[in-house]
């Protein structure tokens, strides 16, 4: 009965006078539970286990991308000896890895080092509000399970969500698709229930997830066809890498997996310098090794040849030649060719051809999305990031204390996503080490503007200016190299000139320091002595002396005896 009017009487009071209890504080919060933010809390836990965190993830489970994408055949399009973890060697055979072994890497990881317990599901973050003077981030959130809308704070923000739109792919403006009597999908919205077994498919798209699906699908259809505007270069990789295979052999786990991994780096830098440099000796490469897979007099022209450089946009990687196995065999074909029309069983084309369909599976892209959609705000004033310049590729200027995981455009993801979090390790520790509360990067007014991401691709150049700025020189340049950003991230200096660091007055609730007695007269101005002593007498007289309930109780004759 006591207690129900105790819960009474608070809801009062927040009806009344509108108290609400202060949101939970944490020393760092992490957004997003997917392959960074899990590789992101261990680099965390590790480096600064003093340090309190909790990951915020909107669905309802670990996995991210690895998790959302159910389609057929989808898998990594980098080799998993460089878009594992560092901390964590790949052990399985195949190099190019199917989603849901992903998925189960990146589960186990967060389970056998204990990351999953700060997981927070159903908390999609929608807004951060910094405060300089409590030197914090109000972060709100709202939960998907109950509808309710909660707040945490933090010191330190890291953000792991990516930068697409996880509710909805990229579809162009397609005309007559009502008039499609079979079914229409884009591979985000793929489901189980999905049937193409001896049906007649189309996949538009000529990108990494048109060129997973088609073998896939081919497996089991009467037939796919890769309808493209325009082609992609498509390099083919071994399935199982045999020099990991052989070091496996011969060395011990950890040392052949490290060999494993720089090799693969620097074969893959190789191909970007080359590209950059012999752009016309790269795509005679490429070309010759799509014609050895492809039947005798395939005409290459205009199916395998793109317009633009290689690495313009990113390279289309086919594990064991799949795609062109079963272009071989007859089972998928490709069209490259405009849509003119949806009609009642298939498409028709610009060229005056029409390709008849069962199902139709729109592979045309993906919605960029800065922040994962999250507003910032910083002393009250909402921050516009294509206003803002990327620091380091991680932080934005004029925006405190906060980071952003961001994988490499040339490589694998998670090798710049490991450097970023353990550079966030090292800022974080030196501050705590000159007792700073906040950093700012700083914008040089006389760094030159370029665009965030410098690819070609048309999901990119759709979004590219919702996005913030990269400069034309460090520390706010992407230079998209490895061995460059180890030096940078990993032993340069913290305090380059380019980011600000302060003290900021104590947070609300904080427990302020107490000084020694050595130091707490000396710290104070002697002014400020003098009036103390004088005024002691009066003060004392103003503010009467508090007793304990206890002794007011034995003064009036109602108390037992002093313990």
């Amino acid at each position: 009965m006591i207690v129900a009017l105790a819960l009474v009487r608070v809801a009062e009071m927040i009806d009344n006078r509108g108290w609400m209890p202060s949101p939970e504080h944490l020393d760092v919060l992490i957004v997003g539970a997917g392959l960074s933010g899990i590789g992101a809390g261990y680099h965390l836990q590790s480096r600064c286990p003093e340090k309190t965190y909790a990951i915020l993830e909107a669905r309802d489970c670990i996995g991210g991308t690895w998790d959302l994408f159910r389609y057929p055949g989808i898998r990594s399009d980098s080799d998993m000896y460089t878009l594992a973890y560092g901390f964590r060697p790949w052990t399985e055979v195949n190099a190019i890895a199917d989603g849901p072994s992903i998925l189960r890497y990146v589960r186990d990881t967060a389970r056998e080092h204990g990351i999953e317990r700060h997981v927070r599901y159903h908390h999609r973050v929608v807004r951060a509000e910094w405060s300089t003077a409590a030197a914090r981030w109000t972060v709100e959130a709202e939960r998907s399970d109950s509808q309710e809308t909660v707040q945490l704070t933090c010191g330190f923000l890291l953000m792991c969500s990516g930068y697409y739109r996880y509710d909805e792919g990229y579809t162009p403006d397609l005309q007559g698709t009502g008039r499609f009597t079979g079914v229409i999908v884009h591979p985000q919205q793929w489901t189980p229930e999905i049937d193409y077994a001896g049906k007649r498919v189309v996949v538009i798209g000529s990108g990494a997830t048109a060129v997973t699906l088609v073998p896939a699908i081919a497996r089991h259809a009467a037939h796919v066809t890769m309808l493209q505007r325009s082609p992609s270069y498509i390099v083919s990789l071994p399935a199982e890498d045999p020099i990991a295979a052989a070091l496996r052999r011969f060395l011990p786990a950890r040392v052949a997996y490290s060999l494993t991994r720089w090799k693969s780096i620097l074969v893959t830098m190789l191909s970007f310098q080359l590209s950059r440099h012999r752009p016309e000796l790269m795509k005679a490469l490429i070309r010759k090794a799509i014609a050895r897979q492809l039947p005798l007099g395939f005409d290459l022209d205009p199916h395998f040849n793109p317009s633009y450089s290689p690495w313009d946009q990113r390279l289309c990687l086919v594990p064991n030649g799949d795609l062109f196995k079963a272009i071989r065999t007859g089972r998928a074909s490709v069209v490259t060719d405009e849509i003119d029309t949806f009609t009642e069983t298939g498409l028709a084309l610009a060229s005056g051809a029409e390709l008849e369909a069962d199902l139709i599976v729109t592979a045309t892209g993906l919605n960029l999305l800065a922040l994962g959609g999250m507003q910032i705000a910083v002393d009250g004033r909402d921050v516009e990031l294509p206003k803002t310049m990327s620091y380091k590729g991680m932080m934005l200027s004029g925006v405190p204390n906060l980071a952003i995981a961001l994988g490499y455009t040339n490589a694998s993801w998670t090798l710049k996503c490991d450097l970023t979090c353990g550079y966030v390790c090292r800022l974080l520790k030196h501050m705590d080490a000159h007792r700073y509360r906040q950093c700012t990067p700083r914008r040089d007014p006389s760094i030159a503007e370029r665009p965030f991401i410098d690819f070609s691709s048309g999901y990119v150049l759709r979004s590219i200016d919702k996005f913030p700025k990269q400069g034309s020189k460090a520390p706010w340049r992407l230079y998209q190299n490895y061995p460059r950003d180890i030096l940078s991230l990993r032993f340069g200096a913290i305090e380059d000139g380019a980011i600000a660091f302060g003290p900021a007055s104590p947070a609300p609730g904080a427990r302020a320091r107490t000084p020694s007695p050595s130091t707490r007269a000396s710290s104070r101005p002697r002014s400020s002595r003098r009036w103390r002593l004088r005024d002691a007498p009066r003060m004392a007289a103003v503010a009467p002396r508090r007793r304990s309930p206890a002794r007011s109780l034995r003064r009036r004759g109602r108390a037992g005896p002093p313990r």
